[in-house]
Formats: C-alpha cells, structure tokens, sequence
C-alpha cells in the first residue's frame, strides 16, 4: 500500500499545475470532498465551525424524520443510527474531537430528554445505540480530548451513566460501562 502511495504522490507532483488544478476541481463536485477541502485549505478558520453548525442542522433534521419500528424505542434506535452516521461523515472531514463530542452530545440529549421508561424494554436496541452513544462519548473525552474537557462533560455522562445502569443493566453491553466517570 505506501508502495502505491509513494508512487501516486511521484506521480502527482510531476503533473502541470493546471492538470492539477483540473483534478482538484473534479474530486470538489464530491460534497465530502469539497467540505474537507472547506475546511482544511480554503476556509481554515471558520470552515470547520461552518460544517459543525451544518451537522447540527443535518441532526435536527433527523430528529423529526419519521422512521420505520414496531415501537416507539426501535424508532427511536434508528434515528440514533442516521444520526452516527452523519457524526461519522463530520469527523471523517473534521478531526476535531472536541466538536464531535459537542454533537455526541447533542444527539445524547434526545434519549435523556425522553421519559427513563424507555429504557429497559424488551426493545433492547434501543439501550444498546444509547449505550454505544455514551460509550463512545466517554472514550472522545477521556481518552482523546485534554483532561480539562473531562470538566465540562463529568456531570453529564455520569448522569447517563447513572440512568443506564438504573433502567438497563441487565444488557451486558450496559453492565460493562463504567459506573461513573472520575
């Protein structure tokens, strides 16, 4: 593979600017392509912030979508699973750890906001996506983010951590988070 890498890389620094050019103009038509070239050559200083506010507006949108489900929890479950998907899509142009724990968050907001009955339903998809969630947003900010961010996040998750271990702890993918975040 750093074979082929190193080869294209030859390749490309020996083409014409204007070849080059041509190149970049086509692979921008891509959306995914064109926000990671937002964000890292063309508008570094606002661009980032610019896909954020967008992911967000992508995330409401996807709140209020209407999704197939038995129940009201695999709905919800499947709405939990089109939101990772667009968070995945921001990080894979972002990089910025901090702004996806800020939409993890937001997105962990519409579970939590929801009556805690939810949870613990013969519908376990629905505790397991929140879990995923929360466990992923626990492993950003200990792991990934400066331990000063753990600050900000602590009272939050351990509160989810405290309403999973509650309402779901019967699911051995819940029993396994932490009890709380130090």
């Amino acid at each position: 593979m750093s074979n082929r890498r190193t080869e294209l890389k030859e390749q490309l620094s020996a083409l014409p600017k204007n070849e080059l050019v041509g190149i970049i103009v086509k692979l921008a038509a891509k959306k995914a392509n064109y926000d990671f070239l937002l964000a890292n050559y063309l508008d570094k200083d606002s661009g980032e912030k610019d896909l954020y506010e967008e992911a967000r507006r992508d995330l409401d949108s996807l709140f209020i979508k209407r999704y197939k489900g038995f129940s009201e929890e695999l709905q919800l479950a499947n709405m939990l699973s089109a939101c990772v998907k667009r968070i995945n899509e921001f990080t894979a142009v972002s990089k910025n750890r901090k702004l996806e724990a800020d939409l993890l968050l937001y997105v962990l907001e519409v579970p939590f906001s929801l009556p805690t009955i939810m949870f613990g339903t013969c519908f376990t998809q629905y505790d397991y996506r929140v879990g995923l969630l929360v466990r992923r947003l626990i492993n950003l900010v200990v792991k990934k983010l400066h331990p000063d961010y753990l600050i900000e996040y602590k009272d939050k998750l351990n509160g989810y951590l405290t309403i999973l271990h509650r309402t779901s702890e019967f699911h051995d993918f819940i029993y396994k988070l932490p009890q709380k975040i130090d």
